[in-house]
């Protein structure tokens, strides 16, 4: 499992997947989340911009990515 950290919550699903290069542009990523090839919390996710926060999981062909918040001001 990877970790992704983000410094903002929630962040819109389609972006994570198009910033940590999991979908080459955000066309692509919202296509992606459309067809239902990802899961988020083990069940398929098909809003685009569903919010993501600290502790989700995220599954994308078979690879998973946990959410973690890193504070920028830290």
């Amino acid at each position: 499992m990877k970790t992704i950290e983000i410094t903002r919550v929630p962040t819109e699903l389609f972006k994570i997947l198009k910033f940590e290069g999991i979908a080459d542009n955000g066309g692509e990523a919202k296509s992606m989340i459309e067809q239902g090839q990802v899961l988020l919390n083990g069940r398929t996710e098909t809003q685009k911009r569903k919010k993501i926060v600290s502790g989700d999981l995220i599954e994308v062909n078979q690879e998973s990515y946990k959410i973690i918040f890193k504070d920028p001001s830290k």
